[in-house]
């Protein structure tokens, strides 16, 4: 039997770098899972290579000036403004 993927302590550092407290069941559960995981990034080795799609192109559509609301119209219904500008609350 090889090597298993993922050791116990590797789960510990992990946990501690995510500042997660494990109990030793817990990390015994996680062990097993993560080497399932690896397991399974592993498998995508065995997937075959296909021909990829042309470079994609900008499908948006080119910006045109239409009319719109006028700026008196847009503040409206804000329920603060200040010098023609929206106004939000202080972000500290």
């Amino acid at each position: 039997m090889s090597d298993p993927a993922v050791d116990p302590e590797e789960v510990r550092h992990v946990a501690d770098l995510a500042r997660v407290d494990l109990a030793d069941d817990e990390i015994e559960r996680f062990t097993e899972q993560f080497g399932d995981i690896l397991d399974a990034f592993e498998a995508l080795d065995d997937v075959p290579e296909t021909e990829r799609e042309a470079d994609l192109s900008n499908v948006m559509r080119p910006d045109e000036i239409r009319e719109s609301l006028s700026q008196e119209d847009a503040l409206q219904n804000a329920s603060d403004t200040e010098e023609g500008q929206f106004k939000g609350p202080k972000v500290s």
